[in-house]
């Protein structure tokens, strides 16, 4: 195919392939263990594909309603509201969204602006600093405090200006597994307190924390629920990360802009597995377990690699594992991620990624969302090194 010869400006020229991507294909050329991507290695429920399978052959096929199916959505504010004590309607302050990265998308769309400031904690999933600067807001940045990756709240005070439009959070955090306390929230509550700041809240880990730890929902604390955009994962929750599948939960002038923006994004999400999760969500075991199912994992795997050279940082939630390697290379972790995989078949995630300026602490994340088994194979690699 002849290249275009007109001029092209880059609205994002910093930004190439994601660090997913890049360590995907190397686990994949490389035939390593992915423990890179953040995806299960195990099915989702046979009940909850028969259930999609039901729908399809009953011919809900066609467009569902934009904000999406009405069952699922009052299944969701049901749940929301059991959990979290928290009333949100599910006419006019649930959406059923096309898996959570779209849905950020949407809401920072709907309320950042030129010039706007947006503070980001770093690390930060990647997708947030591209959809704040393509809407032309300008990313102001907080460090979480290496190694237990706590937040700063003086600091993140410092950051507040006349400017600052959103504050953007992820709790169980990825890439870290920090969690925020409940006393985290109540000062995010006060220091967007009588101010416009928005919140966006990544809560897509939800349903996984570990030693009795509570998610603290920004649902669980009125002044924040207030100003707050929650966007949240089926895939994360019932091991489908390929459906693509989520929902915000927003109060209704929040929501009313997300949907302006969100309307002309995708217009409406997967009919049928709507349905399906609609009916799946009568059986709360299926997420409120999950905490259990996933500690077990990961206590599997930090105990597997005792008496290793891999030093093991807490990990209160999430499906990610942090390893420090400093007694092993004084590489930096992107040079080491790669060795990695090409010399002992295991990939892994460098955090430096998760920074605008490439922080590296000489730790690599690790995804234990694996059978018992991968689990166990990837210890034994670990532990030769």
């Amino acid at each position: 195919m002849p290249e275009f010869q007109g001029s092209i400006s880059s609205k994002l020229p910093k930004v190439g392939t994601t660090i997913f991507s890049i360590m995907t294909g190397l686990a994949n050329e490389h035939q390593a263990l992915n423990m890179a991507q953040g995806f299960p290695d195990f099915a989702c429920s046979p009940k909850l594909i028969e259930l999609v399978n039901k729908n399809m052959n009953k011919g809900l096929n066609q467009y569902a309603m934009m904000p999406g199916v009405p069952l699922l959505r009052e299944k969701i504010a049901e749940k929301t509201e059991t959990l979290y004590s928290a009333v949100y309607h599910p006419e006019t302050e649930v959406t059923v969204i096309p898996g959570a990265t779209l849905g950020i998308y949407a809401a920072i769309s709907a309320v950042v602006k030129e010039g706007d400031e947006v503070i980001i904690l770093e690390p930060a999933y990647d997708s947030y600093l591209p959809a704040v600067e393509l809407n032309g807001g300008r990313p102001v940045f907080a460090e979480l405090k290496f190694p237990n990756y706590q937040v700063d709240w003086d600091e993140v005070r410092k950051l507040i200006t006349f400017k600052t439009r959103m504050i953007i959070i992820n709790t169980p955090q990825n890439p870290s597994g920090m969690a925020f306390s409940a006393l985290d929230m109540e000062k995010l509550q006060k220091l967007t307190e009588n101010s416009d700041i928005i919140v966006l809240s990544d809560e897509v880990y939800e349903h996984i924390l570990f030693d009795g730890l509570e998610h603290q929902s920004v649902a669980r604390f009125p002044k924040l629920a207030e100003r707050s955009f929650i966007i949240s994962s089926f895939g994360k929750t019932y091991h489908n990360t390929g459906w693509k599948m989520g929902y915000c939960l927003a109060p209704e002038n929040l929501m009313r802009e997300f949907r302006k923006i969100f309307q002309y994004m995708v217009f409406s999400v997967n009919t049928p597995i709507q349905y399906a999760l609609a009916e799946f969500m009568e059986d709360m075991d299926e997420y409120l377990h999950l905490n259990a199912f996933y500690q077990a994992k990961r206590d599997l795997f930090q105990k597997s690699l005792k008496g290793s050279k891999w030093k093991i940082l807490p990990c209160q939630g999430s499906y990610f594992q942090m390893l420090g390697y400093e007694k092993i290379t004084h590489e930096s972790d992107q040079e080491y991620a790669r060795r990695l995989v090409r010399e002992n078949k295991i990939a892994a995630i460098p955090p430096s990624s998760f920074y605008r300026k490439a922080n590296d602490h000489h730790v690599l994340r690790f995804c234990f969302a694996k059978e018992n088994d991968t689990l166990k194979q990837a210890a034994e690699i670990l532990q030769e090194i």
